[in-house]
């Protein structure tokens, strides 16, 4: 005779698969593509995705040149050439990239290579592996043509020596007190050729007109960081995940705590249990505050998602996180809600 407490069990269960399989419906005709990505900076970004996908082309071809575009800008202190560098002076990279069919590929502690998110994708393609890491990613790249050069602009350089002279070190703070420290000392001279406050990290989720769904991920990580540190952003389900079935996420912020809850996967998991794109985000950043209750006013970390019918939404801890969005019908930046 079953007991009332492996009936709920066996029911449960069943309850969630039944829902599962509802929402893994396979894809409409007539798909509309989007493209969304963090930071509203990031627009320009979504254009060259946009070229891509406004002409049928997949949505792995279209968030790879989409991130391509802050990795080359050296206005850019958070992505590629002109990233902040870490403590040591070094300008190290980390990037991912994941198609629909649940292949990724992933690069971490990367010098002197301007676009990893292309290497990324060649170890996806390319290798039996999928993360390559340091030396090894580098060497990787070279053998692949890519060529050396140097990442370290000179603003980005002027403000590692400034931050030399204190070597204070806050993921959240550092970079803002620098920023504002330099608006005061140059009210009359030449301003510094970076947004100091562009952030960490452009994450970038599309999905095609044939219904599939791709994201990618890249990033100078952290300013003035441990030489060799490494967050969120190039960890399939932690910075980006994909699953053609339900939806994608990525995430930007303070890696760590993106890290520790599983992030993106996490958000993708919500969805798959019914939850909207906004909703998962809010979920996942729920759990990051209760990992963090004395310190979590301290934190800013987003996360945006798609789900496969092409709904999208973004959460974050603190305000001010953005997220840019182009359609067919749209190309704006909007604001997400935030916890506080």
């Amino acid at each position: 005779m079953m007991n009332r407490k492996k009936f709920l069990q066996l029911t449960g269960v069943s309850g969630l698969l039944l829902g599962s399989n509802t929402f893994a419906a396979t894809k409409k005709a007539g798909t509309k593509p989007l493209v969304i990505s963090t930071w509203a900076p990031n627009i320009k970004a979504n254009k060259a995705a946009w070229e891509i996908l406004s002409k049928g082309g997949s949505a792995l071809d279209a968030v790879e040149a989409g991130v391509m575009v802050p990795e080359a800008d050296p206005t850019d202190n958070s992505v590629g050439y002109g990233g902040l560098p870490d403590r040591d002076g070094k300008v190290t990279l980390d990037a991912c990239i994941m198609n629909h069919l649940g292949q990724c590929g992933s690069v971490m502690c990367l010098e002197h290579i301007m676009h990893p998110v292309k290497v990324a994708r060649l170890v996806m393609e390319q290798t039996p592996h999928v993360q390559l890491v340091g030396d090894g990613a580098l060497k990787f790249a070279l053998s692949k043509g890519f060529k050396k050069q140097n990442l370290l602009t000179s603003a980005s350089e002027k403000a590692w020596k400034e931050w030399l002279k204190t070597s204070k070190y806050d993921p959240n703070r550092s970079v803002k007190e620098l920023e504002e420290k330099t608006k005061r000392e140059n009210q009359n001279n030449e301003p510094w050729p970076v947004a100091l406050l562009n952030h960490d990290t452009i994450g970038m989720l599309a999905l095609d007109a044939n219904g599939n769904l791709s994201g990618a991920c890249t990033t100078s990580g952290m300013a003035f960081k441990m030489n060799g540190r490494v967050g969120d952003s190039p960890i399939i389900g932690a910075g980006l995940f994909v699953d053609n079935e339900v939806g994608a996420t990525t995430a930007t912020g303070v890696g760590e705590e993106v890290v520790k809850i599983c992030g993106a996967h996490t958000v993708v998991e919500m969805m798959r249990n019914g939850a909207s794109p906004e909703d998962a985000c809010k979920e996942a950043v729920r759990r990051i505050i209760k990992n963090n209750e004395a310190k979590a006013k301290d934190l800013q970390i987003g996360f945006l998602a798609i789900n496969k019918n092409g709904a999208y939404g973004g959460f974050s801890m603190m305000k001010n996180f953005t997220m840019a969005v182009r359609n067919e019908n749209e190309e704006r930046s909007v604001e997400t809600k935030s916890w506080y």
